[in-house]
């Protein structure tokens, strides 16, 4: 589906929500995933960037830029945890569809990331956040 195509749905459906007295949230599916996908990134954005940007809606615990291997550029896209779920309705109700220095972002939830396969430089406490994940615990 077209990127834009594809923040012009999520719109639709916050829309919707707004107009409707449900009970529940079209977000409620993602409750047990604290990660979220930025898509359309300008390039020469750089993670502290993105941190910037996005830790208006909550504290940010992990992001993975992805960047091409061999010149190591980003791609313009990426995945972003934050540390409590809520966080992840507010980036994606409040950032997808906006300009960031002239191109439009997409960002939605992610369901089940997949955390990219170790290096020889990752720290202990990188590895302990993809192998148990950054979602709530639950009880």
């Amino acid at each position: 589906m077209n990127p834009l195509t594809n923040v012009k749905n999520i719109k639709k459906l916050t829309e919707q929500e707004l107009q409707t007295n449900n009970k529940t949230s079209w977000h409620d599916q993602y409750k047990d995933s604290a990660w979220i996908f930025i898509g359309g990134l300008p390039y020469e954005l750089t993670e502290g960037d993105i941190i910037a940007i996005f830790s208006q809606y909550g504290e940010i615990v992990n992001i993975n830029l992805i960047r091409d291997k061999d010149t190591g550029k980003q791609k313009g896209y990426g995945f972003l945890c934050y540390e409590d779920q809520r966080s992840t309705i507010l980036a994606v109700d409040n950032f997808n569809g906006i300009k960031i220095l002239g191109r439009v972002i997409r960002v939605d939830h992610v369901t089940n990331y997949k955390a990219p396969k170790d290096s020889k430089n990752i720290d202990d406490e990188t590895k302990k956040l993809r192998k148990e994940g950054c979602a709530p615990k639950k009880d």
